[in-house]
């Protein structure tokens, strides 16, 4: 068998209701799930309240030392029927994915595949060897080891834009390492964020009681903060929500680990082919309509190319068809939320007010947005400071390297950045000076690996990392242990 059902996805077994042993109601009452697109309605959630949350950490705490002792080959095995599972019913995920979060067909799809990417480099990683002998040094006799052991329970925080691989990337590091997970998803996105995932570890068969998924509101996440069962929360959003959550879990000593926004520049060198890095800028700042914490949010080109390659995005702009990805063949969907497109417009608004030159796009239509070319940007803009989070090509010019590398690091956030030219000698030099988390030579800035540890730095996190090698350093800790073959008396 491939792991595909014709009923993976059945609405009856779900509908309207939230994942915390078995498939229950909330005890809020349900939402509708609506379409971006167009405000229909997807499905009916089940909402979690505080006290959901509470008995979640108390089935998830009893739960998880058995997990802890269980074999890693049988953790990975799950993880790795999860993974199989999503790729089998992809076909069937799309359409959910498409209508619920905006996305394109070509988006929806890289969400089941890397979601299943991290499954599997998470199977991968429960079978590290996680033990380490170390020398004796006090000359006691004592044996002297290192292990891992899980946090216990971890809790998971996880946005509407990827909501299927941000939400697995850390549930698939926690099961690997032995912890239980409490999980809220954006209740915007509560399917792809929460049902599908929930469906394929019920599938894969993951005991009971190792994987809640609460849909909720604030005080849901909030709630999850203080509870003392839950040692780690696992946070991807928004800096300003990010640092709630630190100053939170700060309050109990609780781990946080958070991933938050970036102003993601892309430096684009005198040497560089501008046909390639007008390709480059224009998927970074326009895939999912901006709305990935990596997208391209400065494009820094030098002043006597900055005309050139803000014609051929605007060029490309005028063939970027915006619309309803469920229904019609575009190239641009629509963002989250109409509250979104109007804070966007704002921002173009002022950049043009203060100088700056709109050449396309730049007003929205219900929650749709067109791609959109700033061109003028300077700092003091809100299109220079801010996360946009959405399609817009902010085109900066810079005179030198050094100039280009004061614009580029003006920001307070350090997610990822991006340097393109014909010397990658040079490129890289460049791109060794900005202060970021993930750094591409000649390629764009929205990159990920379920391989390659995922944070930033400043406003971008807090310099804690999810996936690849951060498996382990983040979702469990050290204990060190002695053993002396008997006690041996002291001097008191």
């Amino acid at each position: 068998m491939d792991g595909a059902a014709a009923s993976f996805l059945d609405a009856r077994d779900w509908q309207g209701k939230i994942y915390s042993g078995g498939w229950v109601a909330g005890s809020a009452d349900p939402a509708d799930v609506r379409a971006p697109a167009d405000g229909s309605v997807v499905a009916r959630t089940g909402i979690a309240t505080a006290g959901d949350l509470e008995r979640a950490a108390q089935a998830a705490a009893r739960a998880q030392p058995a997990w802890a002792a269980t074999p890693a080959a049988e953790r990975a095995a799950i993880l790795t029927r999860a993974a199989d599972i999503l790729v089998a019913n992809r076909d069937a995920l799309l359409p959910w994915i498409i209508r619920e979060t905006g996305s394109i067909p070509s988006k929806a799809g890289i969400e089941v595949e890397h979601g299943a990417g991290f499954l599997r480099a998470a199977a991968n990683a429960a079978m590290e060897e996680q033990h380490r002998s170390l020398p004796s040094v006090d000359g006691r006799g004592a044996e002297e080891e290192l292990i891992r052991v899980p946090h216990g329970v971890v809790g998971v925080i996880s946005p509407f834009n990827f909501p299927l691989v941000l939400s697995i990337r850390a549930i698939a590091a926690a099961l690997a390492t032995g912890n239980a997970v409490v999980h809220k998803p954006d209740p915007r996105t509560p399917i792809t964020g929460g049902t599908i995932i929930a469906r394929a570890f019920e599938d894969a068969g993951l005991p009971e009681d190792l994987l809640h998924i609460l849909p909720g509101g604030a005080e849901v996440g909030a709630a999850m903060c203080d509870d003392p069962r839950i040692a780690m929360v696992s946070f991807t959003g928004s800096p300003e929500a990010g640092a709630k959550v630190g100053e939170a879990c700060g309050r109990s000593l609780k781990k946080v680990q958070l991933e938050l926004g970036g102003k993601n520049p892309v430096v684009v060198m005198e040497d560089t082919d501008l046909d390639t890095a007008a390709s480059n800028c224009a998927w970074g700042a326009w895939l999912h309509q901006g709305q990935i914490c990596m997208s391209t949010g400065l494009i820094l080109v030098p002043v006597g190319k900055a005309e050139k390659l803000t014609q051929m995005l605007v060029t490309k702009a005028h063939h970027l068809p915006v619309g309803d990805p469920a229904t019609e063949q575009c190239a641009l969907g629509p963002l989250i939320a109409e509250s979104e497109a109007q804070r966007i417009e704002a921002i173009v608004e002022d950049a043009v007010a203060r100088g700056a030159t709109l050449h396309v796009g730049g007003k929205a239509r219900g929650t749709m947005f067109p791609a959109t070319v700033l061109s003028g940007v300077t700092p003091g803009m809100r299109a220079f400071d801010e996360e946009i989070f959405g399609p817009v090509a902010v085109i900066v010019a810079y005179t030198d390297v050094e100039d280009a590398v004061d614009l580029a690091t003006r920001t307070d956030f350090g997610l990822a950045a991006s340097v393109i030219g014909a010397d990658t000698d040079a490129a890289r030099a460049l791109g060794l000076r900005l202060k970021v988390g993930h750094l591409h030579i000649n390629d764009q800035t929205v990159n990920a690996s379920p391989l390659a540890p995922f944070g930033g730095r400043g406003r971008s996190g807090n310099g804690s990392r999810v996936s690849g090698s951060a498996i382990w350093e983040e979702f469990s800790q050290w204990v060190w242990i002695t053993t002396k073959p008997a006690a041996t008396p002291y001097p008191f």
